[in-house]
């Protein structure tokens, strides 16, 4: 929870708002800023498929606004039995990560190495923010959503196990502690950039005990902030919400499973996994990545080719700016990439243009004037 003293202090770090809110990414607690703004090292991760495509985006947009920052390259991928102790020593050093996609293995024994680092590192909150984009057409307008999942329970938890053969046994944990933060978060995000509404996902109909309790933790911290809109909806409706009526959404926090179907229906709905930037926070640390999991490592086409649109991990690398207390730097990037869209011209498949990743790059980078 962020103290008396430090939320004025990030509410001042926001600055004035733009057409649409600033994603101001804070973490809790947060302090003051660097006094002599220098520059902060940052840890990298490349990562599987479209990863080092985009990570190598990022690199090269930093470089060319000569951002203050500087990064510690490793490289980890999917299949690896364990995280290497190395990288995450290299996080816990440097307290910011921004990675590329890590591929997971469908069934077997293999464990996610995405969900083994948000575990490790306690990045119990998930954002993403999805909004529609000028020059970008979509079926629906004035859309701007900020989905906040917590990350480190639920369906996620992995503890499954086969009863006997043919049956297994999944287990779904919902604790007060977790959800009251991830509440809390949500609430905190919203004051701290201005928006007027926090709506908590839920099957509370069904799961009486497990979201009954994410219910009631979400409606305690509500009464704690009287100047909130707070709201409840159930998971389904809003997926049918979404896709019919999604201006209506402002924050969204969810459990687990359902802010990973929830964000991922929300950045379709405004142009795709390719433009949806997003990160995972916690007490100490936060990684930035591609918002929307959906279509993180991409296909094998999009890696021959070289197609893969940055502009997702552009602008989470903007989210990282602000939260490194660089706004200055995060707005210079995002009107770049704005800048891009607008225009129209250099545009990857995905968002119906034939151009490659490197092509990006160099009109952003072009744009940064």
């Amino acid at each position: 929870m962020a103290t008396t003293r430090s939320i004025p202090l990030l509410k001042r770090l926001i600055g004035k708002q733009p057409s649409r809110s600033v994603t101001y990414m804070h973490r809790p607690g947060a302090g003051s800023p660097r006094p002599d703004g220098s520059p902060r090292q940052v840890t990298l991760i490349p990562g599987d498929g479209i990863g080092p495509l985009v990570t190598n985006a990022v690199e090269q947009v930093m470089e060319a606004m000569h951002a203050p920052v500087y990064f510690e390259k490793f490289e980890v991928h999917g299949n690896m039995k364990k995280f290497p102790e190395e990288v995450l020593d290299s996080i816990r050093r440097n307290k910011v990560c921004i990675k590329g996609g890590l591929a997971t293995p469908m069934g077997g024994g293999v464990s996610s190495l995405n969900v083994f680092l948000r575990k490790e590192l306690d990045l119990y909150a998930s954002l993403v923010n999805c909004f529609n984009m000028k020059g970008l057409p979509t079926r629906h307008e004035n859309v701007d959503i900020v989905v906040i999942r917590e990350n480190t329970e639920g369906e996620y938890a992995g503890l499954e196990h086969e009863v006997v053969p043919g049956v297994v046994e999944s287990l779904k944990v919902i604790t007060k502690f977790c959800s009251e933060r991830i509440a809390s978060y949500a609430f905190e995000y919203a004051y701290l950039n201005n928006r007027k509404k926090v709506t908590a996902v839920h099957k509370a109909n069904i799961m009486k005990l497990a979201d009954g309790l994410f219910l009631e933790a979400c409606r305690e911290v509500a009464q704690k902030h009287p100047d909130i809109q707070y709201n409840e909806i159930i998971v389904d409706n809003c997926c049918m919400q979404l896709v019919s009526r999604p201006e209506q959404f402002d924050v969204m926090v969810t459990p687990n499973l359902y802010g990973n179907l929830v964000a991922n229906t929300a950045a379709g709905i405004c142009g795709g996994t390719g433009v949806m930037p997003g990160g995972n926070v916690g007490a100490e640390h936060a990684v930035f990545e591609q918002g929307a999991s959906a279509g993180n490592v991409g296909k094998e086409s999009m890696v021959k080719k070289k197609t893969a649109n940055p502009v997702a991990l552009l602008l989470s690398s903007a989210m990282m700016l602000r939260h490194l207390q660089f706004p200055s730097f995060a707005d210079r990037l995002e009107n770049a990439v704005q800048r891009v869209i607008l225009d129209g011209k250099v545009r990857t498949k995905d968002l119906g243009g034939s151009n490659t990743t490197q092509d990006v790059v160099d009109a952003v980078i072009k744009a940064l004037g």
